[in-house]
C-alpha cells in the first residue's frame, strides 16, 4: 500500500504492533478509495464506444470526446481515461495541485494552487471554458471534477478578487460551518460552479460526470462541482453568513455581492439542463475509505464497527467520545468485544478565533484522543484526511495511543495548551505523531479509527 511516508518514524515509539496494525488498516481504507482503480472496474470500451453502467456512449460517427476536470482526486481519473480512451480523446484539460506527479498523453495537465487559489487557478478555468466552446451537438464531455476544485479551478463573479476569495475561504473554514454550508457560499461567488460551466453547451451534447464524492451522504447537489446542477440559492448563502455572524468579517466586495444577489448569477437548476444528456457516475462514495478499512480489519481478524460516515462537529469532541467508547469496550466488552476497531467517516471541523496556530481537524482529533488515552494500553487512534492534507498543513493527520501524553510531558510539549490554542501541528511534530502521506489521489473526507486490542 505504502501511502504513509513516515511510517518508520511513527513506529519508533509507543505500542508498535498496535500502531502498525492501525496504520495498515488506514492505508487499506485509502487504497480502496482510489478513483482510478474504481474507473477501470466500472468503465470499458466496446469498439469506439464507452460502456458505462451497461450503457454505450459515443459510438456514432463523428462523435468526439472531451475531458475536463480539476481537483485533488482528478489525476487518477484522468490517467485512467487517458489509458482507456487513448486517441479517442479529442481534447482535454485537467487541473491538479502543484506537485502532482505523472503525465497524461492525450489530456493537457495544468497545475494550480491549493488550498489558496492563484493566477494559475484563474487561467485553468478560463482555458477550460474556452475549450468547451468547441463542443458541438453529438459530442461527449467527460467531467472529472473532485474535491479541491474550489481552489484549483476559479472563475470569480465581477468585483471580487483572488484575495477576497482567499479571505472568505479562510473565514468559512474556521467559523464552524459544515461543508454544505461552505459550498452554498462558494458556489454563489463563482461563474462556473453549480453547472454554470456546462449550461451553455449545445443541445444534444452528452455530459458524463465521473466523480469522487467528498460530501457526506453523496448528495451531489451539495458539492461545488461545476458540472452538477444546484438547488441552493443566494438566500441559502445569506443564511450561512447570518448564522455564523460573518457579514462584518467578509471582504466588503463579497458581502456586497451576496446582499445584492444578482439573479443572473444564480446557480443552475436541473430543468435548465434539459437540452443536454446528463449522466452522473459516482466512482467512489464518501464511505469508501471506511468500507476498505473494515474489510482490512476483518482480514486481520479484527471485528470492525462502522459507527457512522456522517460525523460532523468539533474534532476534539469526537476524539474524546470515541475514546470513551473504546474504554467501555476494553472494560466490559460493550458494545462489542476486543479485538475490534471503531471506524468513522464524515468531515469534522475546528472552530477557531482570529488568533490561532497551525493544525487540522484530524490532528486535533488525535491530540484530544491522546489526552483521554493517557496511561492506557491496548488502544490506538488514527485520524486522517483521505486526500493527504489535513487543514492548511502538509500532514494527513495524527496518531495516538496510551503512551502519547506521557511522551509529550517528557519532551516538554503541552498538549492541553496546543489543543486550546488550535496549534496542534507543532506539538505533534515534536513528539513524532503526525502522519504524512502527500497527495493520495483520492478525497473521500476523513477516516477515524480507534483500535482496541485488550483491556485497559
Amino acid at each position: 500500500m505504502g501511502y504513509i511516508k513516515n511510517r518508520e518514524q511513527l513506529l519508533a515509539r509507543g505500542e508498535t504492533a498496535l500502531r502498525r496494525l492501525a496504520l495498515d488498516i488506514a492505508e487499506a481504507g485509502i487504497a480502496y478509495a482510489d478513483p482510478g482503480n474504481a474507473l477501470r472496474r466500472q468503465i470499458s470500451m466496446e469498439g469506439d464506444a464507452l460502456l458505462i453502467e451497461g450503457r454505450l456512449y459515443g459510438g456514432e460517427a463523428g462523435s468526439r470526446i472531451f475531458v475536463v476536470g480539476a481537483g485533488k482526486a482528478s489525476f487518477p481519473i484522468a490517467k485512467a481515461l487517458d489509458e482507456l480512451l487513448g486517441e479517442r480523446i479529442h481534447k482535454g484539460i485537467v487541473t491538479c495541485k502543484y506537485g502532482q506527479e505523472g503525465t497524461l498523453d492525450h489530456i493537457e495537465l495544468r497545475l494550480a494552487s491549493h488550498p489558496i487559489p492563484d493566477q494559475a487557478s484563474l487561467e485553468a478555468a478560463a482555458a477550460t471554458v474556452e475549450l468547451l466552446r468547441e463542443v458541438r451537438s453529438g459530442d461527449i464531455v467527460l467531467c472529472c471534477f473532485t474535491g479541491g476544485s474550489s481552489s484549483l479551478f476559479v472563475s470569480l463573479v465581477p468585483g471580487i478578487t483572488l484575495q477576497d476569495k482567499a479571505i472568505a475561504n479562510d473565514i468559512l473554514l474556521t467559523c464552524g460551518a459544515n461543508i454544505i454550508e461552505i459550498n452554498d457560499v462558494r458556489k454563489h461567488l463563482s461563474t462556473v460552479k453549480g453547472a454554470r460551466l456546462i449550461r451553455d453547451l449545445a443541445p444534444g451534447v452528452t455530459v458524463i460526470n465521473l466523480t469522487v464524492s467528498d460530501v457526506i451522504g453523496d448528495a451531489l447537489d451539495y458539492i461545488t462541482d461545476p458540472s452538477f446542477p444546484d438547488q441552493s440559492t443566494f438566500a441559502d448563502a445569506q443564511a450561512v453568513l447570518d448564522k455564523y455572524r460573518l457579514w462584518d468579517r467578509m471582504p466588503v466586495a463579497i458581502a456586497s455581492f451576496l446582499r445584492m444577489a444578482p439573479p443572473e448569477h444564480e446557480t443552475v437548476r436541473e430543468q435548465e439542463l434539459e437540452h443536454l444528456s446528463r449522466h452522473d457516475v459516482i466512482l467512489v462514495s464518501a464511505d469508501a475509505a471506511c468500507i476498505g478499512a473494515a474489510d482490512e480489519a476483518r482480514r486481520a481478524g479484527i471485528t470492525p464497527l462502522l459507527l457512522s460516515t456522517f460525523f460532523e462537529g468539533e474534532s476534539s469532541a469526537l476524539g474524546r467520545n470515541l475514546v470513551a467508547i473504546a474504554k467501555q469496550i476494553a472494560l466490559d466488552g460493550r458494545p462489542l468485544s476486543p479485538p475490534c476497531i471503531l471506524i468513522g467517516g464524515g468531515e469534522t471541523t475546528v472552530t477557531t478565533s482570529e488568533k490561532r496556530g497551525t493544525g487540522g481537524p484530524n490532528q486535533e482529533f488525535a491530540v484530544s484522543a491522546a489526552l483521554e488515552l493517557a496511561g492506557t494500553t491496548g488502544i490506538a487512534v488514527v485520524g486522517l484526511d483521505t486526500d493527504g492534507t489535513d487543514g492548511p498543513t502538509q500532514y494527513a493527520g495524527g496518531v495516538a495511543d496510551g503512551s502519547t501524553a506521557g511522551l509529550a510531558i517528557e519532551l516538554g510539549v503541552d498538549l492541553h495548551q496546543a489543543l486550546t490554542h488550535h496549534d496542534v501541528t507543532p506539538a505533534l511534530e515534536r513528539i513524532f505523531h503526525v502522519v504524512k502521506t502527500g497527495a493520495t489521489g483520492t478525497n473521500v473526507n476523513d477516516l477515524k479509527l480507534v483500535l482496541v486490542m485488550n483491556p485497559v
